[in-house]
């Protein structure tokens, strides 16, 4: 083995687990950002990067101006007594936010190395999910500036969609490019194909779910807080669609992972991340008959989300084994220790 090789494979180590525990705190991120649209505290922090003009967020009503009702009560869309819970709440999911972006950075300075050999896609595949995520923490801005207006956050959410897609793939490339799947030409392209559609399917969901939680609030500042078991009543056609949208993208992942299943057998790696699909989504759809008819209790908000990204994300994953000569082609080096060579 060449010292170049080692180099090489050491890299790919040290890159696999940066990629890996990016995806970890990035799904983190996801959670905190649902668990502050569940409880309301999105505008827990007024304005930004400041949370009521400082760098610390204040503990008690004391430390505020003392005029500070004037100053954000607009922005705090009528509830203008100060919450010190919401507004660390958001805080701390900024604070995540921010380290998230540092672990993109540190991907990225990890994927320099492959600038210098036949896999400089995957530093280039890095550097556009760093940017992104700077493009993305100016969306949370500005989805604080126009006061969570519906648009803005159903992009915050596709941009952060696309950051999950483009971390899986680093993950899966640096991770599993050794087990893709030895498919007949046939039965991949049903699969790549049933599974664009699941992947189009859920992302559709994903938005729809959006539009819900838009209704939802809409009904929060009619009803408050303390009315939540009458929220799902006050709902419109979104949640109706949403909710029998589930049994279409129930069926089509069931087929999805049959075929799989048939395909690779259920102990191959694809056939595990399947049936951890069937799991996620049966974990999905709970959280989601829990909200519809237990008056959507808080915890079951973020979870709801969370697995819905996990799902697409892990459809994703598979997607990619599928097409794996395609989108997972490395080097020879690499080739050889993924295939336990080295």
């Amino acid at each position: 083995m060449t010292n170049s090789t080692h180099i090489d494979n050491k890299a790919n180590r040290r890159f696999r687990r940066l990629a890996l525990n990016t995806v970890i705190v990035l799904y983190f991120l996801i959670i905190a950002g649902g668990v502050v649209r569940s409880t309301g505290a999105g505008m827990g922090c007024p304005d930004w990067p400041k949370c009521f003009g400082t760098w610390v967020p204040p503990t008690e009503v004391s430390q505020l101006p003392a005029h500070y009702k004037e100053l954000y009560g607009s922005k705090l869309k009528g509830e203008v007594e100060f919450n010190p819970v919401k507004t660390w709440t958001e805080y701390v999911n900024r604070l995540l936010g921010a380290f998230t972006g540092v672990m993109i950075f540190l991907t990225l300075l990890a994927s320099i190395p492959f600038l210098k050999g036949p896999n400089k896609r995957i530093f280039f595949i890095s550097l556009s999910a760093f940017i992104l995520v700077g493009f993305q923490g100016w969306l949370g801005a500005k989805v604080v500036s126009f006061e969570l207006m519906p648009i803005i956050v159903t992009l915050h959410m596709l941009v952060a969609i696309v950051i999950v897609f483009m971390l899986l793939y680093l993950y899966t490339w640096s991770a599993f490019a050794g087990n893709i799947l030895r498919l007949k030409e046939a039965t991949k392209n049903v699969l790549s194909g049933v599974g664009v559609v699941v992947m189009t399917l859920s992302l559709v969901q994903i938005l729809i779910g959006t539009q819900v939680r838009e209704t939802i609030d809409e009904v929060i500042v009619q009803l408050g807080y303390g009315a939540r078991s009458e929220w799902i009543d006050h709902l419109g056609i979104e949640f109706y669609i949403h909710r029998s949208f589930s049994i279409i993208l129930l069926g089509v992942n069931l087929y999805w992972i049959n075929r799989i299943w048939k395909a690779e057998g259920k102990a191959s790696m694809a056939g595990k991340i399947a049936t951890a699909c069937l799991v996620i989504l049966g974990a999905e759809i709970g959280t989601g008959i829990l909200m519809a008819y237990f008056g959507i209790p808080p915890f079951a908000q973020p979870l709801h989300l969370t697995f819905a990204i996990l799902l697409i994300g892990l459809q994703f994953v598979i997607w990619l084994l599928v097409n794996g000569r395609r989108f997972l082609s490395f080097s020879k080096d690499l080739r050889l220790e993924h295939n336990g060579v080295l």
